[in-house]
């Protein structure tokens, strides 16, 4: 089995496995899920970027400025539709800051990188030669091929958190695919990850406890 596939099915894994024990067992609170999430997933990508020798600045550098305006139009596109779901109260002071950098822009940051950058990765290693790199034929497929990654691991997470159970698996899905689209299109992972974070901020700001962006929630008894 390609070693790029394994990694998808790794990080499937062990998404689905946080949410489904933090989530689905335990009933964590939200930042106490993160305490568990943030540094298995932190931990699972270093190892990830150390043992396939990939260069953190090249990839960061790679059609930058293509990224940042990937980045500005998907933002727009995902934090219009954290604004048409419903309001909730947000916190005040030290609470609404915490809320802010650890569900807001570290939940963002490594939802962003499990969810695209992983997966597009994983098949940027594997679908190598000149048939994926230089043929327009190529590209394509190798880009059908990333998005079916990214879906696969999408769904596998959030498959963890009851809430997202049946048809809702499908919203997570078409809000994460349209930030892998915009990596796959401009081949910069800021245009998937600075969106990602400005989601997950704007969901804090504007809904913490109504917005489907920011899970775990649970219903109120």
């Amino acid at each position: 089995m390609n070693s790029g596939i394994l990694w998808i099915i790794a990080g499937s894994m062990i998404g689905f496995g946080i949410a489904a024990i933090s989530a689905g067992l335990l009933k964590l609170k939200r930042n106490l899920f993160l305490v568990l999430y943030v540094p298995c997933i932190a931990v699972l990508l270093a190892i990830f970027i150390l043992s396939n020798g990939i260069s953190v600045k090249d990839v960061l550098g790679h059609n930058l400025y293509r990224g940042l305006l990937g980045a500005a139009l998907a933002g727009v596109f995902v934090i219009r539709n954290v604004l048409s779901q419903p309001a909730s109260p947000r916190n005040k002071g030290g609470e609404f800051i915490l809320d802010i950098i650890w569900p807001g822009m570290a939940y963002g940051l490594i939802d962003a990188l499990l969810l695209s950058i992983l997966p597009v990765l994983a098949m940027k290693l594997t679908l190598t030669g000149i048939f994926w790199t230089d043929s327009w034929t190529g590209r394509i497929l190798f880009g059908v091929i990333a998005m079916a990654a990214s879906f696969f691991i999408t769904t596998a997470y959030h498959y963890g958190f009851p809430e997202f159970r049946g048809k809702k698996i499908i919203w997570p899905n078409v809000g994460n695919g349209i930030l892998s689209l915009a990596y796959l299109l401009t081949m910069n992972p800021l245009a998937a990850i600075l969106p990602h974070m400005a989601m997950h901020v704007a969901a804090m700001v504007h809904g913490r406890e109504s917005t489907g962006q920011v899970p775990p929630h649970y219903e109120k008894s």
